[in-house]
């Protein structure tokens, strides 16, 4: 026969096993209620070719500029994989989308094959356009940034469910007091900046979840 207090133990730790994961993801720098909205109504990425099904709307995204030749640049796609992808991958919801010019899709395709060496990379999208439509998709995030002259920028974005841009702003995150992207090509930006922020959001999606069907 199970003793009382064991089975009290067993039913304390399923009660407040889930809180203590909610308070898990709710941990890092920032507080996620203060995690600012930096521009609100990013574009949709419905209208560049490979985005059937794909959007941004309703789902927590993280977008990247790869530029002409992705490949050249796979050090930033190895670092996400490592330091975000592989922790929020089954999050419903959650995907990384990748803007690239028209003509890249064979080192795209290179790329998402050395990804998946390790990682089930189903949720990494890359999508194809003509250079105005991956500048206007760019300028559309409204940033202090800018995309060099083979469309490639170093940094990633987090958008979440409703198009916003989410990063900092503070004064110690960045000189400007703005923190729009993470600097994928740096492992201690995505590592101890981004993961932070991408569970900030993440915790907020699931609490808001929660509070709707207690409403309900």
């Amino acid at each position: 026969m199970a003793r009382p207090g064991k089975n009290k133990l067993v039913l304390s730790i399923l009660f407040f096993g889930p809180l203590l994961f909610y308070l898990f993801l709710l941990t890092g720098t920032n507080n996620f209620a203060k995690l600012p909205r930096l521009t609100p109504n990013v574009n949709e990425v419905d209208h560049f070719s490979n985005s059937d099904s794909i959007a941004l709307k309703n789902n927590i995204s993280i977008l990247c500029f790869l530029g002409a030749d992705p490949l050249q640049h796979k050090t930033n796609a190895l670092n996400l994989n490592e330091k975000i992808y592989k922790h929020f991958y089954g999050f419903k919801g959650f995907q990384f989308v990748v803007i690239l010019p028209k003509g890249s899709e064979a080192h795209a395709a290179q790329l998402k094959k050395e990804l998946g060496a390790t990682y089930n990379v189903d949720k990494w999208h890359f999508l194809f356009g003509g250079e105005d439509e991956v500048k206007n998709m760019f300028e559309s995030l409204d940033t202090s940034y800018e995309l060099d002259d083979q469309l490639y920028s170093p940094y990633a974005f987090i958008i979440d469910r409703e198009l916003n841009l989410r990063g900092r702003n503070d004064e110690e995150a960045a000189e400007e007091g703005l923190l729009y992207g993470y600097n994928a090509e740096s492992v201690a930006t995505v590592h101890q900046e981004m993961v932070d922020d991408v569970k900030v959001v993440m915790a907020e999606y699931r609490l808001a979840l929660k509070k709707n069907k207690r409403e309900i």
